[in-house]
């Protein structure tokens, strides 16, 4: 996977991507990273790259020129998606949706956003991380990347490992265990010491289906509706 991000602050990137498993895989040649200066695109000596919102308004809004002259540089083709609070929801599905992608550029906004032309002409998809406002799209951008990234071949070392985490089939994860089997007074559950893999497995499912209830009866519905009769 190729992937591209046009920020203000390209010596934000990769951050944590550098590390651990994300980390080795970008050394590895399994996924790269570009970080592209929109300011470099300025048309003045001082890299302006905002303006004050037509109608009025608090706040600065990054201009079309501007964004529109990086994108011309360096967008050809491939995914092209803009962190915002008002996008897409970023879900495990569309995160495994994205990890299928070879080209992959990532606007990253600041201020008030980005002039919505940029938005129209490039048929730009609006992916949100969650509800509420950070101060910049790079930080949303690198907890995308960090969910996709570990989805691509050759990352995980234990693959089974995926079809065991929370969402995957609407639920969320059962609680894990490990040694030392009594930590001040506090016992690993008998089932998980019985050897049993029936047991082990019919109690992992309903640990998980009574968290999701009581945490998160939305993604109950779904699993519930997915089970049909």
């Amino acid at each position: 996977m190729r992937v591209k991000v046009l920020t203000i602050f390209p010596e934000m990137f990769p951050g944590f991507l550098g590390y651990s498993l994300t980390g080795k895989a970008l050394n590895e040649g399994i996924w790269s990273i570009e970080s592209i200066n929109i300011r470099d695109y300025a048309f003045d000596k001082h890299g302006s790259v905002d303006d004050t919102p037509c109608g009025g308004g608090a706040g600065m809004i990054m201009r079309p020129d501007v964004l529109g002259a990086a994108l011309k540089a360096n967008y050809h083709g491939g995914k092209l998606i803009y962190m915002s609070p008002r996008g897409r929801q970023l879900t495990q599905d569309y995160v495994k949706e994205l990890s299928t992608a070879e080209d992959l550029t990532i606007i990253c906004g600041r201020f008030e956003g980005i002039d919505q032309r940029i938005l129209d002409a490039y048929n730009v998809e609006e992916v949100s991380i969650g509800d509420y406002i950070l101060t910049g799209g790079e930080q949303a951008a690198q907890i995308m990347l960090d969910a996709v990234v570990r989805l691509l071949p050759g990352v995980l070392g234990n693959v089974d490992s995926l079809s065991e985490e929370s969402f995957e089939d609407n639920l969320l994860e059962h609680p894990q265990y490990t040694r030392p089997i009594n930590w001040e007074g506090l016992e690993v559950p008998a089932v998980l010491l019985s050897g049993h893999h029936g047991n082990i497995a019919k109690w992992r499912k309903e640990q998980s289906l009574e968290i999701t209830k009581a945490r998160r009866p939305d993604l109950m519905k779904k699993y519930l509706d997915s089970q049909g009769d």
